[in-house]
């Protein structure tokens, strides 16, 4: 959706690429607060397994919005010479200015998020509600408000993951099942629960699948797989989790 809402605003109202981020952010988080509010939470509240139909159910009916208004060509967000410009390193070495940009970003936004949650009052009401929901109630958390702040904050942060890959891919309205994929494996490999283990995630799988490809093609995402299930067998907390005694 932010991809699409990226696009929309740079192709149809030809707002600059960059500046687009700033829209679609506040956008997306506030779809995401409505959501919660709406949908998410009394589907919580009936518990077992209406949160995930829910959730599913609207995945569903997003995909196929999206191929009703925008079809299911591929699409992109122009970006300019910044889509192509690299610093040189060496003869043989490369980094390009766009790949090197999203890392940064992707750092300030983990370091920044850390420094949220674990420094701000609502952040820790957060890890609170998380933690144990029925205690954090009796202490004085508005557990439905804290969840939607915290869906509102999951979707901006997304919105601008969103407009990112845009720029650095095309996309489709079927593309986001395998960045999930994706996504739950670097989850996975750095450990539940640590913001900085999702990025170490990502950079090792990231890794795998470039190594894969540059020993064939076809490798790329089976070498990712492969990454995935080893750190399953030999440290399935992840890379940044210690194992917890029972």
């Amino acid at each position: 959706v932010a991809a699409y809402l990226g696009y929309f605003l740079v192709d149809k109202l030809s707002v600059p690429a960059f500046l687009c981020i700033v829209i679609v952010i506040p956008v997306m988080a506030g779809i995401g607060y409505v959501l919660q509010l709406g949908l998410l939470n009394p589907a919580i509240a009936r518990g077992g397994l209406a949160p995930i139909l829910v959730t599913f159910g609207l995945a569903v009916v997003v995909t196929n919005l999206l191929q009703q208004f925008f079809s299911a060509d591929t699409r992109s967000i122009q970006t300019g010479a910044i889509a192509t410009d690299s610093i040189q390193i060496n003869d043989e070495i490369a980094i390009g200015v766009f790949p090197l940009l999203t890392f940064i970003v992707g750092v300030v936004v983990i370091a920044g998020l850390q420094t949220y949650l674990s420094r701000s009052r609502t952040g820790r009401a957060m890890r609170a509600a998380s933690d144990d929901k029925d205690a954090a109630q009796l202490m004085g958390i508005d557990n439905r408000r804290i969840y939607a702040i915290a869906t509102a904050i999951a979707l901006g942060v997304v919105g601008l993951a969103g407009v990112f890959l845009g720029m650095r891919t095309q996309f489709s309205p079927t593309y986001g099942d395998a960045t999930l994929i994706f996504a739950f494996e670097a989850v996975i490999i750095g450990g539940l629960g640590s913001l900085w283990g999702t990025l170490i995630g990502g950079v090792v799988l990231g890794v795998a699948q470039a190594v894969g490809a540059q020993i064939n093609p076809a490798y790329g995402i089976l070498a990712g797989n492969l990454v995935f299930l080893a750190i399953l067998a030999f440290r399935p907390t992840g890379l940044l989790q210690k194992a917890v005694n029972s």
